[in-house]
């Protein structure tokens, strides 16, 4: 997807680990896997990991967080295979290598309506792109106008984030029209 090449869906998952299981931002570290075998890799205390490997598909893990604490049968998953899937490599993620990246981080870091106002200017841009009004460079700068021009709210209710919602769509659709 678009978001995997610009590792948007990344930040978007450092900004949920933050606030669902309530992880500092520095607590996290993104691990580049060019196969997409590995879904989820989590560190113990004792220094143990688990890892949650699959088909290069989101459709396994969505089913266990859908379905959690229970674990369905689905007999369209294709099944794991290691040796197929074989060799499995990690990079580190260079800083500035992926600047939507970098950029969808620092919104969530501000906290308030920057994680929102992140998320709807990248739909919007991905989407442009998509239908071929911008080039594939333009997401990230569409994202960085849009952020740089948002001034970040407190989001103390559901509105709030909806409000600056629709305020980053206007911007970023002007700014890919």
């Amino acid at each position: 997807t678009v978001d995997s090449a610009t590792l948007a869906n990344k930040a978007l998952e450092v900004i949920e680990g933050h606030f669902l299981f309530g992880l500092p931002y520095d607590g996290i570290e993104v691990v580049l896997h060019p196969q997409s075998v590995i879904h989820a890799l989590t560190e113990f205390a004792d220094g143990s990991v688990l890892a949650q490997l699959g088909f290069p598909s989101m459709e396994l893990p969505i089913l266990y967080a859908l379905t959690h604490p229970e674990r369905l049968p689905d007999d369209g998953v294709r099944r794991f295979d290691p040796v197929a899937a074989s060799p499995l490599t990690f990079e580190p993620l260079a800083p500035g290598r992926f600047p939507t990246f970098d950029l969808g981080v620092a919104a969530g870091r501000k906290g308030g309506t920057g994680a929102a106002v992140f998320n709807a200017a990248n739909e919007v841009a991905v989407q442009a792109f998509l239908a071929g009004r911008v080039r594939f460079g333009a997401i990230g700068e569409t994202i960085d106008a849009v952020l740089q021009a948002h001034q970040v709210q407190p989001a103390k209710a559901l509105e709030d984030v909806l409000a600056a919602d629709r305020w980053a769509r206007e911007r970023a659709e002007a700014r890919c029209s």
